[in-house]
């Protein structure tokens, strides 16, 4: 049936090869769909777009990995850094190692913790060795 209607479309325009078949141009510009008389109707195709592909799939990877990966902890090591330039004298603070204090003094890079009120027991620490000051609230 479809060879039919190519014969009668190329009878109409007047092209016609010698195997009875019409030739179609290699220049088109999309791809040919079957219109409703059954000739070839030809659609252009849309360019591919820079959002059409696995790109942004990739930069949104990369900019989860960048918050959770690289952001997150250097957030909290600011903060870290932060509390510790703002430790002072009568803060109570816990060592990493769990040790609870009282500050009594601090240098460039140590501390000195009371953690014994009775015996006047004092040990020193590496200011980085603090994890945290315990506010009221916490106690």
């Amino acid at each position: 049936m479809r060879e039919w209607s190519l014969i009668l479309a190329q009878e109409e325009t007047g092209t016609e090869n010698p195997a009875g078949v019409s030739e179609q141009s290699e220049t088109t510009t999309g791809s040919q769909v079957p219109g409703a008389e059954g000739q070839p109707v030809e659609t252009e195709q849309a360019p591919r777009g820079f959002l059409d592909g696995p790109m942004p799939m990739i930069i949104m990877l990369m900019v989860v990995m960048w918050f959770f990966l690289i952001r997150g902890p250097q957030k909290k090591q600011k903060k870290h850094r932060e509390m510790l330039s703002a430790i002072e004298k009568n803060a109570r603070v816990q060592t990493i190692g769990g040790i609870l204090g009282t500050v009594v003094e601090v240098r460039d890079q140590e501390v000195v913790i009371k953690v014994d009120e009775s015996n006047n027991t004092k040990m020193h620490f590496a200011r980085s060795a603090i994890s945290k000051v315990i506010t009221e609230t916490e106690a």
